[in-house]
């Protein structure tokens, strides 16, 4: 589990396909990776994805075809930055909202414009995912946790203030940009239950 609240922005540093088996993604990052041990989960902009081989400095995970199909990391290339997250521990701060880093589908950032010292931020979501947005609630966007604003018929609007600019991938996002959606967990549950009333 995750939080939602990014703890590095690091950089992709190699993509090795590896002939019929999964792609290996290599990661620059800030973290200490002597305190990393294999088998660990990281998020990946917003995919939770497992620790194989460590180096100062960077970390490689295993991404499976349909991982690659199914978010944005099928795009990534040298030089893509990664917001990071390293999975919750007992004991630590639930700063953002409950994330499990398994992606639900990739929206589409539509507006971007500034307002004040934030950045307001339009998203078209999938069709199939839009019931389960609401104002107020929460969503993760390659991994951050955000709170919605407003929600239109195919569409949602959030801001990011100066810190989240600076701290996560957002900052740098242009209309256009495709972004790993993953919908608030009790909101999916919610829908669930109801679903049969």
């Amino acid at each position: 589990m995750f939080t939602g609240i990014i703890t590095d922005l690091g950089r992709v540093r190699t993509i090795s396909a590896r002939g019929g088996k999964d792609t290996r993604i290599a990661i620059e990052t800030r973290y200490d990776t002597t305190g990393i041990a294999i088998g660990a989960s990281i998020a990946c902009s917003g995919a939770c994805l497992t620790v194989v081989e460590k180096g100062p400095g960077w970390f490689a995970v295993d991404v499976s075809a349909e991982t690659l199909a199914r978010t944005t990391l099928g795009r990534w290339q040298a030089g893509t930055p990664v917001n990071l997250e390293r999975s919750l521990k007992v004991g630590d701060e639930l700063g953002g909202h409950l994330v499990s880093g398994h992606v639900d589908g990739v929206a589409t950032l539509i507006g971007c414009t500034p307002e004040n010292d934030s950045l307001r931020l339009t998203v078209e979501a999938p069709a199939a995912l839009r019931r389960f947005i609401a104002e107020k609630g929460s969503v993760a966007l390659d991994g951050v946790s955000l709170t919605i604003n407003e929600v239109g018929p195919t569409s949602f609007g959030l801001n990011i203030i100066p810190h989240t600019q600076k701290e996560t991938s957002l900052g740098a996002a242009r209309p256009g940009a495709r972004l790993n959606l993953e919908i608030d967990l009790l909101a999916r549950y919610v829908a669930r239950l109801t679903e049969g009333s």
